[in-house]
C-alpha cells in the first residue's frame, strides 16, 4: 500500500507550507515557530503536527523524516528594506540551521535504510524535495553571493562537491540548475496575481534533492488561480525540453528573463546562458 507524502515546515508562522499541503492531501508532521500567536493558530489549523519550537534546538536525527522539507528563513538581512547584512545577519543566517538540520535527517535516514533494505536505494532516502522561499532581494544581497550561496548549500545535501558559480549578469527572476542526480528551480511570484489585493513579491525555490523534478513543480502547472493557462503554457515547453537543453549540470544555469505584466498577467520568457 502507497502511503501519503509527509512534509515539514521550519519556521512556520502561520502555516502557509502546512495549509498548501493539506489542500494537496499531503500529511503534515511537524511545524518550528517560537511566536506564540502563530503557534496557536498552527495547533488550531494542524493539531496533529509536532511543534518543535526554537529552530536552534532541533536535531534532525530526532525527529520524523518527511519527504518535503520546507524552509522559509528570516528575510529581514536579505530584503533591500533592512540593513542587508545578508547570510552574516543573525536572522537570515538561521537559514544555515535549516541545512543543519537536513543533513542531520538525510544521515538517519540513510542508516535506516541501510538496516532495511539490501540495495541502499537512494529514492527513498527522506527529504526528496525541499523549499525555500523569502524575498527578491536575496538575489543581490552581497552583490548576488548570498543566493549563490543558498544554491550551493541546497546543491551540496545531494552532491557534496557542488560548485555553482556567479552569473556574470546576476540572477534573474526564474532560473533552473542541474548537478549530479538533482535539481534546483526557482521563480518569483506576485500575490497581486493570485487573489491578494497587493503586490508583494516572493521567490519560490524548489530542489530535487533525488532526481530532475523541481522545474515541473514550478513550471509545469496545468493552470493556478483564475485559471492562467497562458502562463502554464509559455512554461511547458520550456521544462519539457530542460534537461536537452543544459548540459555541464551545475556549471550552467538557465536564468528566466526580468517579469513584466500586461494587463494583470505575469509574462516570462527562458533563455539559457553560461554562469
Amino acid at each position: 500500500m502507497s502511503r501519503k507524502p509527509t512534509l515539514g515546515n521550519l519556521f512556520s508562522g502561520s502555516g502557509t507550507w502546512e495549509l498548501a499541503a493539506e489542500i494537496c492531501g499531503i500529511d503534515v508532521l511537524f511545524e518550528a515557530e517560537i511566536e506564540p500567536f502563530p503557534v496557536a493558530l498552527e495547533a488550531k489549523r494542524f493539531p496533529n503536527a509536532i511543534q518543535l519550537g526554537d529552530v536552534s534546538k532541533i536535531n534532525g536525527a530526532e525527529i520524523p523524516p518527511v519527504d518535503i522539507f520546507c524552509s522559509s528563513s528570516p528575510c529581514q538581512d536579505l530584503s533591500i528594506a533592512g540593513k542587508r547584512a545578508g547570510l552574516e545577519g543573525q536572522r537570515s543566517g538561521l537559514f544555515t540551521e535549516s541545512i543543519r538540520i537536513t543533513k542531520e535527517m538525510l544521515d538517519a535516514d540513510r542508516e535506516r535504510l541501510h538496516g532495511e533494505r539490501s540495495d541502499d536505494d537512494i529514492r527513498y532516502l527522506r527529504p526528496r524535495f525541499w523549499c525555500w522561499e523569502n524575498v527578491p532581494g536575496s538575489f543581490s544581497s552581497n552583490k548576488g553571493e548570498d543566493f549563490r550561496i543558498i544554491i550551493e548549500e541546497i546543491a551540496r545535501l545531494s552532491q557534496k562537491d557542488a560548485v555553482i558559480p556567479l552569473p556574470k549578469g546576476g540572477w534573474s527572476y526564474a532560473g533552473v540548475v542541474e548537478g549530479e542526480g538533482w535539481q534546483i528551480a526557482w521563480r518569483t511570484m506576485d500575490a497581486q496575481y493570485y487573489g491578494v489585493a497587493q503586490r508583494r513579491r516572493r521567490v519560490f525555490l524548489v530542489a530535487d534533492l533525488r532526481g530532475y523534478r523541481a522545474a515541473e513543480v514550478l513550471f509545469e502547472r496545468e493552470s493556478v488561480s483564475w485559471n492562467f493557462t497562458e502562463i502554464a503554457n509559455s512554461w511547458k515547453d520550456t521544462s519539457r525540453s530542460l534537461r536537452d537543453r543544459i548540459s555541464e549540470a551545475s556549471r550552467i544555469v538557465m536564468d528566466g528573463v526580468r517579469s513584466t505584466e500586461d494587463d494583470g498577467r505575469l509574462e516570462e520568457t527562458v533563455n539559457q546562458k553560461n554562469g
